[in-house]
């Protein structure tokens, strides 16, 4: 079975992206744009895809939640144990996308990950809603299940268990922090000439841009 998917097409329109116009340091360059998409009300404007390979070399993708930023990088948390854990774990090094249609805007950025320290997955976690605590606890993420009403038990004996107490963080729930080397800003345009630049680092910690084709 096939379908054609040719018609699919619109038309940017869109300011334009200019080198004058833009940050030499690429994180505030990410923050002007986060910010400009706050201002509208985006759901879920932190939703990123992760891209993950392993020792094998097989990619894999999955949206994921961005909780932090700065100049020191990107932070996310997740189970250790999960595909994306595991892989991380043999290949720290992940690619991110933020694709926002709304603004006709995507920024793609490569870097190392490191884990974060248990301190601050702790303050993290206790900050989280109870039940987003219990289930960190009930999934042994990737893994296969039964069926539904397996994990809906497992979240009932441990509401009991946890009753009128702290959830303490599973020690396999991390938080990890993509350090960048590579960021490229991409603004729809009309017939197809899009904008992008992008930032390099040097070795010598300096970023340096280019424009590319589209």
């Amino acid at each position: 079975m096939s379908q054609d998917l040719s018609d699919l097409r619109r038309e940017y329109i869109a300011r334009g992206l200019h080198e004058k116009d833009i940050s030499p340091d690429p994180i505030k360059q990410f923050e002007l744009w986060f910010q400009e998409v706050q201002k509208i009300n985006i759901e879920l404007a932190n939703a990123m895809v992760l891209a993950t390979a392993g020792s094998n070399g097989l990619p894999s993708a999955r949206y994921v939640l961005l909780k932090e930023y700065s100049d020191e990088g990107f932070v996310f948390y997740t189970n250790s144990f999960s595909q994306k854990g595991k892989e991380i774990k043999e290949q720290p090094q992940v690619a991110l996308v933020f694709y926002w249609k709304e603004l006709h805007r995507q920024i793609r950025i490569e870097g190392n990950v490191e884990q974060l320290s248990s301190t601050l997955a702790d303050n993290y976690f206790a900050s989280r809603p109870r039940g987003s605590q219990i289930s960190a606890w009930v999934t042994t993420q990737s893994d296969v299940i039964p069926h539904q009403q397996f994990m809906h038990d497992k979240v009932n004996e441990l509401t009991e268990k946890y009753a009128n107490q702290p959830v303490p963080r599973p020690a396999s729930w991390l938080g990890y922090r993509v350090i960048p080397r590579l960021f490229e800003f991409w603004q729809g345009q009309e017939n197809r000439l899009h904008d992008r630049i992008i930032y390099r680092r040097e070795k010598n910690k300096v970023w340096l841009t280019h424009r590319l084709a589209p």
